[in-house]
């Protein structure tokens, strides 16, 4: 700053501005040659406005009821507690790994890993690994949810809710590699949703006095963007003629009509197609659905034989990838992966999955972006009273007068469904309700 004050002679607030100048034409420069200004003029810029209004806007909460629930979960965590100790044969702190690893792997002598000088590992893979062995197991794991509902989430939310009795998250454009939108303080976007425990958190978010919540979902997007970057006519096939993705994938996978198709079948299917967006191996596979890694192996090139044309779009993204040094959404979104010309193996196949996941999650984030814009401009030019107020990785809620929430659902559903032209139709499920677990 010295150096810029003396060769122009200017002061202090002139060098400063002299220096956001020179700057913003040095980015400017390089946007252009990356050909991601369309991105920032068409998304990036319009949604701050968009990202702004929400933030003021907040979401309304229920301490009460969050309160009460905190109580009921500190209750049950204190149960379990108990009925660990008598497993155990006696007390001690479970939250305490060195603790812990004793109990199990020492006084009750279950299968572990090799100690350490920090003690045995006790993190969730391990224990659920162990639970066949022991009741305690289960019990561990409950508490240790339990636990972390209560104090991450119970407490967490009560101190964030500000002195107008609504939350106001701080949302992030540039946090994430792939374009989503983050948010913190707190993180709305990590309110846990796959236990029905966790999914009562929702209940507390609430729509204000004579309003409701109106809660839209994009249905399988990252799947049906797979299908329309990848062109492949099995696959889009499927998703126009309005067939369970699933279903299809696991007649596909088992060689099996339709109507045959077990649940257990169909539950494969959907790891085998939401895992590939995430470039998973068999190993993985093989862990989530309780098969062998050989049968998760044949699954998986199953898949990859009847969806051929997915199994060349990823071989091509990779190749591109690293020929390159990124890749790039729909929307020429870049991501640059140095992962994919490391020498460790372990690395290249990080970079592998990083190059085969984000066109398709960075164009779902860019498609939702694109969503978010419409919507808050449709709901303006409507006049209808009616506000955008969340938006959680593929689903927006915005808070409306009851008076005109069937009005908005159809309008957020329609913007939606629109953000994108795509080979393959956008579908989105709009529901109303008084809070969050309702409207969902």
């Amino acid at each position: 700053m010295e150096r810029l004050c003396g060769e122009y002679g200017v002061s202090v607030g002139e060098a400063d501005a002299l220096t956001v100048h020179r700057l913003g034409s040095a980015l400017s420069t390089r946007l252009y040659a990356q050909e991601m200004d369309r991105l920032l003029r068409e998304i990036e810029i319009p949604l701050a406005y968009v990202l702004v209004s929400m933030e003021k806007e907040g979401i309304a909460v229920d301490r009460q009821a969050l309160v009460d629930f905190g109580k009921t979960l500190s209750e049950q965590a204190d149960e379990l507690a108990q009925e660990i100790y008598v497993c155990a044969g006696e007390s001690f702190n479970i939250g305490s790994p060195k603790q812990l690893g004793n109990i199990l792997f020492e006084k009750m002598g279950l299968p572990h890993g090799k100690k350490t000088k920090t003690g045995y590992s006790t993190n969730a893979e391990v224990l659920e690994d162990l639970e066949k062995y022991d009741p305690i197991i289960p019990l561990i794991l409950k508490w240790r949810t339990v636990t972390k509902l209560d104090s991450t989430y119970a407490q967490g939310l009560l101190k964030e809710i500000a002195d107008d009795g609504r939350i106001h998250t701080t949302f992030k454009q540039t946090e994430t590699r792939t374009g989503r939108i983050s948010s913190a303080e707190p993180n709305i976007q990590n309110i846990p949703v796959r236990t029905e425990l966790g999914r009562e958190f929702r209940r507390f978010f609430t729509a204000k006095d004579g309003y409701v919540l109106v809660d839209a979902d994009y249905s399988q997007i990252e799947l049906r963007i797979l299908a329309h970057l990848s062109d492949d006519k099995a696959m889009i096939d499927a998703f126009r003629s309005g067939e369970d993705i699933h279903t299809v994938t696991a007649s596909q996978v088992f060689d099996q009509p339709i109507e045959w198709v077990t649940p257990e079948m169909r539950r494969s299917a959907k790891a085998v197609n939401f895992g590939i967006v995430y470039g998973i191996g068999a190993f993985s596979l093989s862990k989530d659905i309780g098969v062998s890694v050989a049968e998760a192996d044949r699954y998986i090139r199953n898949y990859l034989t009847k969806y051929s044309g997915v199994d060349a779009y990823m071989k091509k993204t990779v190749a591109d990838g690293r020929k390159n040094g990124f890749v790039t959404t729909m929307w020429g979104r870049r991501r640059y992966i140095s992962e994919l010309s490391a020498h460790n193996k372990n690395v290249q196949k990080l970079g592998e999955r990083i190059a085969m996941n984000t066109p398709v999650q960075g164009t779902a984030a860019d498609i939702i972006k694109l969503a978010m814009i419409k919507v808050h401009k449709r709901l303006a030019e409507e006049k209808l009273d009616a506000k955008l107020i969340l938006q959680v990785h593929d689903e927006l809620i915005a808070e409306a007068s009851a008076d005109c929430a069937d009005r908005v659902a159809q309008i957020v559903a329609e913007e939606m469904e629109n953000a994108a032209s795509l080979r393959v139709p956008l579908t989105v499920d709009a529901k109303t309700g008084r809070s969050w677990y309702e409207a969902h």
